[in-house]
């Protein structure tokens, strides 16, 4: 049985995707060639279509999960009714069930991968783009559609190996 709770928060820490776009991801979302995950508009909370780049890592554990539940629509079936999502609650009861409770839920992963990038200094548009937020300049983010995949893959994979090294200490 796949479970949203260890390998989505795996893939959450990796990708900074909010729970619920963890819970609700489609193998028909997956691009396993290319590495892109892609996310419609009507689940993102910006409006807009969004692109996450796999890391190495995280086509791994895709790779691993895949036998057990790709003849399925998402790629984190229900455990109650496998032809329905995971719980995108699932993610911060793994977390409390770890002993993190009251100092970790999934959507704080997404400020702490911010912070640890920004003070590596990688750009931060590309950081924002990454997260899926819009620009609050509101002419800039009409005028500006860069998704900046090339930069983004190479920024993805550098946290997905520093996640790794963390793990290690």
């Amino acid at each position: 049985e796949i479970s949203l709770g260890l390998v989505g928060s795996e893939m959450c820490i990796r990708d900074r995707a909010r729970p619920s776009e963890a819970a609700l991801t489609k193998w028909s979302e997956i691009d396993s060639d290319s590495g892109i995950w892609s996310l419609p508009a009507e689940r993102m909370k910006t409006g807009r279509n969004h692109k996450v780049l796999l890391s190495n890592q995280d086509l791994e554990l895709l790779r691993d999960i895949e036998p057990t539940s790709d003849q399925r629509t998402y790629v984190f079936p229900s455990n109650r009714n496998p032809k329905s999502h995971a719980s995108s609650a699932s993610v911060n009861m793994a977390f409390r069930r770890m002993g993190f409770k009251g100092r970790l839920v999934g959507h704080g992963l997404r400020a702490l991968a911010s912070t640890v990038l920004n003070e590596e200094g990688f750009d931060k548009d590309l950081i924002e783009v990454a997260l899926s937020h819009v620009d609050k300049n509101t002419v800039r983010s009409a005028y500006n559609r860069a998704e900046y995949l090339d930069r983004r893959r190479s920024m993805m994979q550098w946290w997905s190996d520093y996640i790794d090294k963390a793990k290690s200490f």
